[in-house]
């Protein structure tokens, strides 16, 4: 009973916890809450209703659905070059020892740690060097810089706890590099890759900044929001796009956050 009372946070630090927590969560709840309002020009508190037809008059909009298709298959595509990249550059990094290796390490994390305004000048930049035009690809290739990031971050972590007797034996019991990444490597990794492709997923998915600056007259959903917020026609609809953002976004995090809690707890780690 004593240990219990000596670990009970006090009452200030549960009130400022709360504080802190409704500050940030707050205005995505009235993102919601806004979705379902009957007033259609106007934030009004409170609503002077609520209704579900923005729901229908957002699923019959043609131009919701094509900037979702872009920036689904901008995510899907920035994650995927992000898993084999940051994959292949972890395992360079952590499993040997060479000259400049905690340079490159650094370079590669580099893009994150820039603001985006200086990532999307930069590509930018680029493409009009190299006459690249404006297209799908530009925008992917602006997302895979941090993308890569996110899976490198992960991956690299994973395969420092991660034991190098375990692939020694394998190799000794006289399996092959095929068998060794299948049967040792992927199962020690996997859930590490798994989170570090949703984190990019969903970093992508919400991204605005090197998306201005690499879509050209391409709009993918936040740059679509962020439009209809400047030039709004109808305001429940931008809340209930916004609203199914938060979801999209929001499920791999929780995702990756269960995935990944018990990463410690790797086979051969510590021998």
């Amino acid at each position: 009973m004593h240990s219990d009372r000596t670990h009970r946070a006090p009452l200030g630090l549960k009130i400022a916890a709360a504080a802190g927590l409704l500050f940030l969560h707050l205005p995505i709840l009235l993102i919601f809450v806004y979705a379902f309002t009957t007033e259609e020009r106007s934030y009004q508190w409170p609503p002077p209703g609520f209704t579900l037809q923005w729901l229908g008059v957002t699923w019959n909009r043609p131009d919701v659905w094509e900037a979702l298709g872009l920036s689904l298959k901008v995510a899907s595509i920035s994650t995927a070059i992000a898993l084999v990249l940051g994959t292949l550059c972890a395992a360079a990094v952590s499993g040997s020892r060479f000259f400049g290796r905690e340079t490159i390490s650094l370079l590669v994390i580099l893009p994150i740690a820039l603001p985006g305004i200086i990532t999307g000048i930069a590509l930018r930049s680029a493409f009009s060097i190299a006459d690249i035009p404006f297209s799908v690809w530009t925008i992917v290739l602006g997302h895979a810089t941090f993308c890569v990031v996110v899976v490198y971050n992960n991956a690299i972590a994973r395969f420092r706890r991660t034991s190098g007797s375990l692939i020694e034996a394998s190799m000794d019991l006289g399996a092959d590099g095929f068998q060794t990444l299948r049967y040792v490597i992927l199962p020690n990794i996997g859930t590490a890759l798994v989170a570090g492709g949703m984190l990019a997923f969903a970093l992508s998915f919400d991204e605005v900044i090197v998306t201005t600056f690499t879509a050209g007259q391409q709009a993918t959903l936040p740059i679509w929001m962020l439009e209809e917020l400047v030039r709004p026609r109808q305001r429940p609809v931008t809340n209930v796009v916004a609203m199914v953002v938060v979801l999209v976004t929001l499920l791999p995090i929780v995702a990756a956050y269960y995935l990944t809690r018990g990463g410690a707890e790797i086979a051969g780690h510590g021998k």
